[in-house]
């Protein structure tokens, strides 16, 4: 049996995306530039996509841009905006938590020099609005967050972010991470006082490759990429057109019946904390309730090595993550973790299980199964 739990990292496509982008592919494959009827038939799926994604948000279709994904989102947000507002200030915001997408673009503004604030974090991983509030100034242009964490699944109070920030520093510009969040939350960006959201195909069963970027129409920014002007001149590139219909799909099937699916997410979640919870030695990181994110658990293991025991559920195929899949490669501490006070012993000893609306309880049966054989095992060895 195998039980694929590390859906914060990518998922299942949906087979309503995958005949929609096959039919773009081998059918109606038109550039949607292109003046002729098949490049009106490619532009007609591009628009559709496009509408699908705004009425999820309750925005405007001229307010959604798309790109190559999430980190392309964050960058173009960020970026654009610094440059595009730095003449009225220079100091921009963001928490200490940030995906790497987020925060390494931080670092190159920093050297870029603009006035960079990291803002900490609770031990529940929120965003301290008390700390927020004591660095906002009249030169902030920027402030930063992300919605839903990628490895402990806490839920910031964006919208209160928002009216602290539109208090504080009323000409500084809000931008959301919501790649964790888009398709698990109702996310109304007008009313939360939000100016630009980010999201990415591939966290919600669409496609990879292809994400958005909402940006609030009067927004001050400036594109990052150049060349034949596409979506208005904000991103130049030749759309893609099978990328953004499997998008629009994908955005329209996850708020379809959405309370239904939102509850199915939590009760798999719950039952995976509960049943975690006759096995010795383990404790689950962040908020577990409604009051976290439907979808992720981060779960620290007393004597086992992350890596060790990623591998060891692998080997009896059982997939999950150490961490963020963007930094998987390239293993380092987790700064969320560290960010909520985790002990340094169990830095190195904490996986994430993340479930979509496809993962089965019997999923969650086999899992726990596996680690309930696997993690005495791995600490009798550890202790010879």
């Amino acid at each position: 049996m195998e039980a694929y739990l590390d859906n914060s990292a990518t998922t299942r496509v949906l087979d309503s995306v995958k005949e929609i982008m096959i039919k773009t592919m081998t059918e109606d494959f038109g550039n949607p530039s292109s003046l002729h009827k098949k490049g009106v038939d490619a532009e007609h799926y591009v628009k559709a996509a496009r509408e699908e994604i705004a009425k999820t948000l309750k925005a405007k279709p001229a307010e959604i841009i798309f790109t190559s994904g999430g980190t392309e989102s964050n960058n173009m947000a960020i970026i654009g905006t610094a440059l595009a507002n730095r003449r009225r200030g220079k100091h921009i915001i963001t928490s200490t938590i940030e995906h790497a997408s987020v925060y390494n673009v931080f670092g190159f503004l920093e050297e870029e020099g603009f006035r960079v604030s990291y803002v900490p974090v609770d031990e529940h991983g929120h965003l301290r609005l008390d700390e927020l509030e004591k660095v906002l100034d009249d030169e902030t242009i920027l402030v930063s967050v992300m919605y839903v964490n990628n490895e402990i699944g806490s839920v910031n109070p964006v919208g209160e972010i928002a009216k602290l920030v539109r208090a504080k520093a009323p000409r500084a510009l809000v931008h959301v991470d919501a790649i964790q969040a888009y398709g698990k939350f109702r996310i109304n960006p007008k009313q939360l006082g939000i100016d630009l959201l980010s999201v990415s195909a591939h966290k919600i069963h669409g496609p990879k490759g292809i994400g958005f970027l909402y940006i609030k129409e009067g927004t001050k920014i400036r594109p990052i990429l150049f060349g034949g002007g596409q979506q208005k001149g904000m991103r130049s590139g030749t759309d893609n057109v099978p990328g953004a219909a499997g998008l629009g799909v994908a955005a329209r099937e996850m708020y379809n019946d959405f309370d239904k699916k939102t509850d199915y997410l939590y009760h798999i979640k719950e039952m995976f904390i509960e049943k975690l919870g006759t096995i010795e030695g383990t404790r689950v990181n962040g908020l577990t309730g409604r009051d976290s994110a439907p979808h992720v658990v981060s779960v620290s293991f007393d004597g086992v090595r992350s890596e060790v025991l990623l591998h060891a559920l692998e080997d009896k195929g059982v997939y999950v993550s150490s961490g963020s899949a963007c930094s998987s490669n390239h293993p380092a501490v987790s700064g969320t973790l560290k960010g909520i006070g985790v002990e340094k012993e169990y830095l190195d000893a904490t996986l994430r299980f993340s479930f979509s609306i496809f993962t089965t309880e019997a999923e969650i049966e086999y899992c726990i199964q596996c680690l309930s054989e696997l993690l005495p095992m791995l600490r009798r060895y550890r202790r010879m």
